[in-house]
């Protein structure tokens, strides 16, 4: 039976963990995630866990840990933010390479510089190529079902591969919200216990891991790890399924609100889902087919199913909280217009970047992307194919 609770993003990440109760924690503190391993180790300092907690002296040595005991056929989880995350981009690539699961929670932080600890996606769309899997979180509530489906989807004989459960730093880390938990008995019987494979212990069976690899193989080597995100897509389709049948709340690739008759949409990730949606309530009261595409597995980007769904619309808006150097437009926005580029009726696109740094974005910042699409529907004209919300600057809506 489910309970409901009052806690912030960060203790919903940490009671998740108390739930899952890993053999090994690794971190290193990080603004705005620090509350997580604080939490972990209270609990662990208290006996409620058995965990392993590994102190260590920086976030790649965190993760480099990490992967040691995951070899070590332990199951283990982490948790960063931002700089935290870039300082393990070197194990990153490791831990995905050699089919490790594990579950990362990454409260989302805008990346220096400038130095700014608030809330923006830079840091897991920098590691959006790092062969992890991703998932994304509206509120409390998904951070919470997210964690619990991931160490499934992670452990998957067909996946084997590690996870970033993500969350918007301090909008959702640090805010007090309220959400259903379910009892420890019945997500340990979900999430069920861990199969070591492979593991580097086991001296009777012995394996490799990190070996050179030069020309002769290195290519099949890194074709062959993309069958765990190829596999995967099924898996967090199926486990998300089986986590509706258990606990009534069933989640997919992604949400769609008001999406089916829509003329108009919003695409977009994390905790602006929840504005958007407040803005779509008025704008129907209003006779406007205002609609959003929640976006909540980044990776594998299911390219088939948001071209299906998003094909019809007249005009659509690609919400981006980050900026990408020199391209075309946002990470999302790329991989949504290259996946409608095969459509025979696809909609007219545009990209906003948005919320960089923290920066806030309100109803009217909605409002006026979709009194945009709206005429752009009547003109035919895009003014400007990549725009920024809240910007202080000619050509930024604020």
């Amino acid at each position: 039976m489910s309970k409901r609770v009052v806690m912030t993003g960060n203790e919903t990440v940490a009671e998740a963990v108390r739930q899952i109760n890993p053999d090994v924690v690794a971190a290193y503190p990080i603004t705005p995630s620090t509350a997580v391993v604080e939490y972990i180790s209270q609990y662990v300092a208290d006996g409620l866990i058995d965990t392993e907690f590994v102190t260590a002296e920086s976030e790649h040595s965190a993760l480099s840990a990490c992967i040691g005991a995951a070899a070590g056929g332990g199951r283990v989880m982490n948790a960063t933010s931002a700089q935290g995350l870039a300082l393990m981009w070197e194990m990153l690539y490791i831990a995905s390479a050699m089919r490790l699961p594990m579950i990362l929670a990454v409260v989302n932080r805008a990346l220096s510089g400038p130095i700014n600890i608030h809330g923006d996606h830079s840091d897991t769309m920098g590691a959006r190529d790092c062969g992890w899997i991703q998932l994304y979180s509206e509120n409390c509530q998904e951070v919470y079902d997210n964690m619990l489906q991931a160490v499934r989807i992670s452990e998957h004989i067909d996946v084997r591969t590690p996870v970033i459960v993500a969350l918007d730093g301090f909008i959702t880390s640090h805010a007090i919200d309220t959400l259903e938990t379910e009892r420890d008995e019945d997500v340990k019987r979900f999430i069920g216990d861990y199969i070591t494979l492979n593991s580097i212990l086991d001296t009777k069976n012995v394996v490799t891991y990190g070996a050179i690899d030069f020309q002769d193989y290195y290519f099949e080597h890194k074709r062959q790890q993309l069958e765990g995100l190829h596999k995967s897509a099924e898996i967090i389709k199926s486990v998300g399924e089986e986590f509706g049948r258990t606990f009534g709340r069933e989640y997919g690739f992604f949400e769609g609100y008001k999406l089916d008759d829509a003329e108009y949409a919003i695409v977009a990730m994390n905790s602006a889902a929840g504005t958007i949606k407040t803005v779509i309530d008025d704008l129907r009261e209003e006779g406007v087919k205002a609609g959003l595409l929640k976006l909540r597995v980044f990776r594998p980007f299911p390219a088939a199913e948001i071209a299906e769904a998003l094909k019809t619309m007249k005009v659509v808006a690609i919400l981006d909280r980050t900026s990408t150097a020199g391209a075309q437009g946002g990470p999302l926005f790329s991989e949504i217009r290259s996946a409608l580029y095969s459509e025979s009726s696809r909609p007219g696109i545009v990209n906003y970047i948005y919320g960089l740094g923290g920066k806030d974005l309100t109803p009217e910042h909605i409002r006026y992307v979709y009194d945009t699409l709206r005429r752009i529907d009547r003109t035919g004209k895009i003014d400007r194919l990549v725009d920024y919300l809240n910007l202080r600057e000619e050509g930024g809506q604020d």
